[in-house]
């Protein structure tokens, strides 16, 4: 039986998304919290949608292999996001936090759903919500531009 799935599948050499809107919201939890072994399964497709009013964790990563089918171990968690604006976000766009760019979305894992999905980004400071300073309310944009 053919692979239905065209990421899986391999019949994508490049990304697909020509224009797409930012997708916003605000930091809705802070979290502190470090784990070297959390065994992440980033699921093979490169792109979710992502509902106005949804509420999804976001999850930092140093590991440079991070990328959608991988697994991911060393994590700082960042804290939880609630939509303003929804649309779609791909493996690749930038996440801002406040403004700054805190990394590279790596990929998304389910181990959660259907409650809340895990947004993986790669970054080179490994530092939790708290770490950064983080405040409630600040503005999250994911990004194709900077």
């Amino acid at each position: 039986m053919a692979e239905k799935d065209p990421y899986a599948a391999g019949k994508f050499t490049v990304n697909p998304y020509a224009a797409k809107r930012d997708v916003t919201g605000t930091l809705a939890v802070v979290l502190d919290g470090k784990m070297e072994d959390r065994g992440l399964e980033l699921i093979r497709p490169i792109s979710r949608c992502l509902r106005k009013y949804e509420i999804h964790e976001l999850i930092l990563t140093d590991e440079v292999d991070a990328k959608p089918g991988s697994a991911v171990n060393r994590i700082a968690y960042l804290g939880f996001v609630e939509l303003e604006q929804g649309g779609v976000v791909v493996s690749g766009d930038k996440l801002l936090l406040d403004g700054e760019i805190i990394g590279t979305l790596a990929g998304f894992d389910e181990t959660h759903m259907p409650n809340h999905l895990n947004i993986v980004v790669k970054t080179d400071r490994l530092a939790t919500g708290a770490e950064r300073g983080a405040g409630l309310g600040l503005p999250v944009r994911f990004t194709t531009h900077t």
